[in-house]
This record gives structure tokens, C-alpha cells and sequence, in this order.
């Protein structure tokens, strides 16, 4: 299985560059996230042309997340459960593989409403992870989480210190998602980090690489002893009309 995680910023606005990752890079699972729109006009009719069935999560003008799958998604379930009316959670049975694609809360600023939105975000998803799922499942974790898990994720940490992206309490609420039952799939793969998946837009962030890995795939351990292989499509982040973030691609080789 060849997964793909990407914050696509605006699926229509990104439609030609999407249908041409998913030429370039043959996966059998996307998850995508940050659609920009609702359901009724994703771009379901191209996604399909392009081979790929689509299980969305859509909120007018914000979030949204989506997964795309060569093989129809099966137990498709959006949100959490609660009240919470942000699409930021949408998971789906792929084969034998629980996929969920994430959209974390971005925050703002350290201490703002949406700091603690974000906080509280977080240690939702875990606990609903604890009475979903057990770490024994096979289970894949994915998106953009606006976290970088610690230094080695950024470019230039200094710099990003105090950041809603590296503040250690977001630090924090992101290991206890790990800890529930997750390896880190793309640090198994870099261990000593250097690799990113976001540039900002301002200050030629993406010409001068001051970047910050923020997308990240969590498998469970089972799943995780089965990755061969984990890379960011840095060509995709080049260009006119391109995402902020570039695609994650893990490959993933079953042993059984």
C-alpha cells in the first residue's frame, strides 16, 4: 500500500495540480485535508476519471479533510462524534487498514481561544482513540497536525520557539496522541530529521528551506514494521498555484 497525506490548501483551486500528484505518484490511499469547501462541490467527478473513489468531510470556505482510495472505503465515519461542527476527522476501512486523515487545529497565537482549542483538540482525539481503536489494530494515523514533533522538524528552531507549531504544551498534547499506540513512520525512515513538509507563503520561506515537517504519519506498530519507505514530493511545493505543504508518501509492504 502506497499512502499519501497532504494539506492541499483549497482542493478546486489545487484540482489540476491533485490530479497530477495522483498520476505522478500512483498511491492506493490519499488522505487530504484543509478542502476549503463542502461535499456537494468537491470535485468528485475528476477524482473518479483519475481512479480514485472519495470519502469527505467538507465545511463551507474552512477545514475539511478527505480520503481518496483505488478500492472502495468502507465504515466511513466523520468526526468524533460530538458537537464539534469543524470537519478535521474523517476515517474510513481501507482493505484491512483503519485510515484517518486529520486536520489539527493551527491555534493562532500561544494563549488565544484557539490555542485552546487546538490543546483540547488533541486530547479529544486521543480519548477518542482510547474507545475507538486498540493499538493492536491495524491503524494509520494521518494529515497535517501543525505540529513539529521537536527540533530536528525545523529548520531554524530559534526561530519558531514559542510558536503555536512548537510551543512545548502543543509538544506535549501531540506525544500523548503518539503514546496512545502510534510509531512516527516518517522518523523511522530520517532519523535525524532536516525534512520538511511546510513553507510559509511570506519571507521566501520555501526558497530559503525554512521549513517545518507539520504532516506526519502515525501507524500502529504492526503497520509501522511494515513501511519500506517515507519521502516529501518537494517538486510539488515549487511553482505557481501550489500548496504551502507538500505531499507525504509512505509505502507500506504487507509481510503476511
Amino acid at each position: 500500500m502506497k499512502l499519501m497525506t497532504w494539506n492541499v490548501n483549497s482542493v478546486r483551486s489545487r484540482l489540476q495540480r491533485l490530479v497530477a500528484v495522483l498520476d505522478r505518484h500512483e498511491p492506493d490511499v490519499v488522505c487530504l485535508q484543509e478542502l476549503k469547501g463542502i461535499e456537494e462541490v468537491f470535485p468528485r467527478e475528476a477524482i473518479e476519471a483519475a481512479g480514485y473513489y472519495a470519502a469527505v468531510y467538507g465545511q463551507k470556505a474552512y477545514n475539511g479533510v478527505a480520503i481518496l482510495s483505488r478500492t472502495e472505503p468502507e465504515r466511513i465515519v466523520r468526526g468524533m462524534g460530538d458537537e464539534d461542527p469543524q470537519a478535521r476527522l474523517i476515517a474510513a476501512d481501507i482493505r484491512d487498514v483503519r485510515v484517518l486523515s486529520a486536520y489539527v487545529p493551527n491555534g493562532s497565537e500561544v494563549g488565544s481561544e484557539k490555542y485552546q482549542y487546538k490543546l483540547a483538540w488533541l486530547k479529544r482525539l486521543t480519548a477518542h482513540l482510547a474507545a475507538e481503536y486498540s493499538p493492536d489494530d491495524k491503524v494509520v494515523l494521518c494529515g497535517d497536525f501543525n505540529v513539529a514533533v521537536d527540533d530536528a522538524d525545523v529548520r531554524n528552531p530559534a526561530k519558531w520557539a514559542d510558536s503555536v507549531l512548537c510551543h512545548p504544551t502543543v509538544r506535549d498534547a501531540l506525544e500523548s496522541v503518539r503514546a496512545w499506540g502510534f510509531v512516527d513512520v516518517f522518523r523511522k525512515h530520517h532519523p535525524a530529521g532536516g525534512v520538511y513538509s511546510w513553507w510559509d507563503y511570506r519571507r521566501l520561506g520555501f526558497q530559503t528551506d525554512d521549513g517545518i515537517r507539520l504532516d506526519h504519519v502515525y501507524a500502529t506498530a504492526s503497520l509501522a514494521a511494515e513501511s519500506t519507505a517515507a519521502d516529501v514530493d518537494r517538486d510539488e511545493r515549487k511553482g505557481k498555484g501550489a500548496s504551502d505543504h507538500a505531499p507525504v508518501v509512505v509505502t507500506f509492504e504487507d509481510r503476511h
